[in-house]
């Protein structure tokens, strides 16, 4: 059990469950005009859907990163590199991609049961994080894509699909069914995904590079990327910041600047020691206590003023 909890990465599946959180929160403070109940049946499938999808992506990229040697290479660490169960022999390649198989399906099944109960788009989403999921090493990494479609298969488009899963009406227009606070507070978790995954490649690039990857790090330096990470936090923090002085969310929102200081202290490390790993390490976990903070504040503030 240690192993496979190990494997699965399963310390940060919590994302998926906090950025379903934002989701649901936007659902009861926009219920749909056919007066849905809210349904933790619903609610639950949501979540295991996510956490599936979760889990799928981490041991594809872990299977992928096995055979192209970088979990060979990789400097390990709390944060990132992967978990090295394949590596050191505790679990087989066959095991790890049967389960990546079967946690994907049935997060793709659950995907089409709220397309079938909800709405159409939510089959889009779910085809999506598919395409995420399985395309991730082999096409995205390589294009400079992976960050873009992390930040929207576990971001941005889990807090839209969660929002409209729960909702009645299959007939209603999507663009007619989004109100702008849904849509604004779907960017921020999005971005933050992508800078999750973005820091987290500084310590890996002599062994992505070597394994064929060409993702924005590779392609920028440390140096830059580490301006570009700091720019993205910044970026986030200006949209929470905004939205309730331009009339979009109420002021509770702004309980989701309190992680403010720890993206500061992740954005000045990685600054000043981008190529120094164990000086990262910091950094990477301040991002990760960033990330996990801020999503699951949103969602606190819009369950407060529902409440």
């Amino acid at each position: 059990m240690k192993v496979w909890l190990a494997q699965i990465r399963a310390n940060f599946l919590v994302l998926s469950v906090f950025l379903v959180l934002i989701g649901l929160a936007l659902s009861l403070k926009y219920p749909s005009s056919e007066g849905q109940v809210f349904s933790f049946f619903k609610a639950a499938l949501l979540v295991a859907g996510v956490v599936s999808a979760h889990i799928s992506v981490n041991l594809f990229n872990e299977y992928s990163d096995f055979f192209s040697k970088i979990d060979f290479n990789t400097n390990r660490t709390p944060f990132s590199g992967g978990s090295g169960m394949m590596v050191s022999g505790k679990s087989s390649p066959p095991a790890v991609l049967r389960l990546a198989i079967i946690t994907l399906i049935i997060s793709f099944l659950i995907g089409v049961y709220f397309s079938v109960v909800a709405h159409w788009i939510i089959m889009v989403f779910a085809i999506t994080g598919a395409f995420s999921i399985v395309f991730y090493t082999p096409v995205l990494s390589k294009h400079m894509l992976g960050e873009l479609f992390a930040g929207l298969s576990l971001g941005t488009l889990v807090v839209l699909g969660s929002y409209i899963s729960v909702r009645a009406g299959d007939g209603v227009i999507f663009r007619e069914m989004i109100p702008e606070e849904v849509l604004w507070l779907s960017i921020p978790p999005g971005i933050l995904t992508s800078l999750l995954l973005f820091i987290n490649q500084f310590p890996d690039v002599e062994a992505d590079r070597k394994g064929g990857r060409n993702h924005l790090v590779i392609r920028f330096g440390k140096k830059i990327s580490a301006w570009i990470y700091a720019s993205g936090m910044f970026i986030c923090f200006a949209i929470i910041l905004i939205l309730p002085l331009i009339g979009i969310s109420s002021f509770w929102v702004y309980i989701a600047l309190l992680p403010i200081p720890l993206a500061v202290k992740a954005s000045i490390i990685a600054m000043k020691h981008g190529d120094d790993v164990p000086k990262l390490v910091p950094a990477l976990g301040s991002n990760v206590i960033t990330v996990l903070a801020t999503d699951l504040l949103i969602a606190a503030a819009i369950f407060i003023e529902v409440w």
